[in-house]
């Protein structure tokens, strides 16, 4: 992303061309729009496809809006589209012309019950169909908050190509030989951050805050994860009944098929933001990937 000049940052009004305020609605058709807010630049374009997922992008009077850059924007537990609306306006006003943010709606409510493989199964086939329906797209960015910081790392996991270089007679009369190019879901990956993510999961060592140390409530808690169904257990890493490592533990590095680390590293910027105090449920080691006696006094 590069920085605009100040005097082109668009500043957003309050009038409402449709009179509402709901970015989803409940239009039957696919992809119909749902609202629009005037900017000094242009206006925001809000759409929803059939199944709530709802892209953001500014057009400008007179011109075809071509984005480069996919913005993913991943929910946490029991959240939804909702909660990134606010974030996602922010970024289209820094940067009107080059973003598509995407705030995904195919893992809300009681659907982040369903574990971290199968949202991020999900997510990745979401992102296919949003990179088809903008073909100017090139770069693709990920933000994740708590729970939805996982499901991103899964899916871009899922998402995660190496591209064959392509040889011309002079690289190959001068012997030099090209690397393949990694993408995701066919782009350049540039951030991926994540918020307050429990990416050592939340069993024991003091990673709920909530419990304050105790090893009492630590212990029923990972007996009682069965009651965020699927999700619940891979949090705890309680689920290792099939002989398999927990699905966490096999995230930390490169599986046959998925190359979780692979994905990770070929992102030119990973950034993880950690609460170092009033976060009661995901603790600040947790979520900054840190020991305990890394942590600030």
């Amino acid at each position: 992303m590069e920085k605009e000049e100040d005097s082109k940052i668009p500043r957003i009004t309050e009038e409402d061309v449709n009179g509402g305020s709901d970015l989803q609605g409940e239009s039957k058709k696919k992809m119909k729009k749902k609202k629009k807010k005037y900017y000094w630049m242009g206006c925001l374009r809000a759409e929803s496809d059939e199944s709530g997922n709802v892209d953001l992008t500014v057009d400008f009077p007179g011109e075809r809006t071509e984005p480069s850059h996919l913005v993913v924007m991943v929910n946490g537990l029991i959240g939804s589209a909702q909660n990134w609306r606010f974030a996602a306006k922010q970024l289209l006003k820094k940067y009107p012309q080059d973003l598509v943010v995407h705030c995904s709606r195919r893992n809300h409510s009681t659907q982040t019950f369903d574990g971290v493989d199968v949202m991020g199964q999900r997510l990745a086939e979401e992102v296919r169909t949003v990179i088809k329906r903008h073909p100017s797209l090139k770069k693709i960015s990920f933000v994740g908050h708590s729970l939805g910081g996982l499901i991103a790392r899964y899916a871009v996991a899922c998402l995660y190509e190496q591209e064959s270089p392509q040889h011309s007679d002079d690289t190959c009369d001068k012997g030099l030989i090209e690397e393949p190019k990694e993408r995701i879901g066919g782009l350049e990956p540039v951030y991926f951050i994540t918020s307050a993510t429990p990416h050592l999961g939340s069993r024991g060592h003091k990673q709920v805050p909530l419990f304050s140390g105790s090893r009492t409530l630590e212990r029923l808690a990972t007996r009682m994860s069965w009651c965020l169904g699927k999700t619940g257990k891979h949090l705890f890493l309680a689920d290792g009944d099939d002989g398999k490592p927990p699905l966490l533990l096999r995230m930390v590095s490169d599986r046959r098929n998925l190359k979780f680390i692979s994905a990770l590293r070929c992102f030119k910027r990973r950034i993880a933001y950690a609460n170092t105090s009033f976060d009661h449920l995901v603790g600040w080691s947790t979520s900054s990937i840190r020991r305990r006696s890394e942590l600030p006094k």
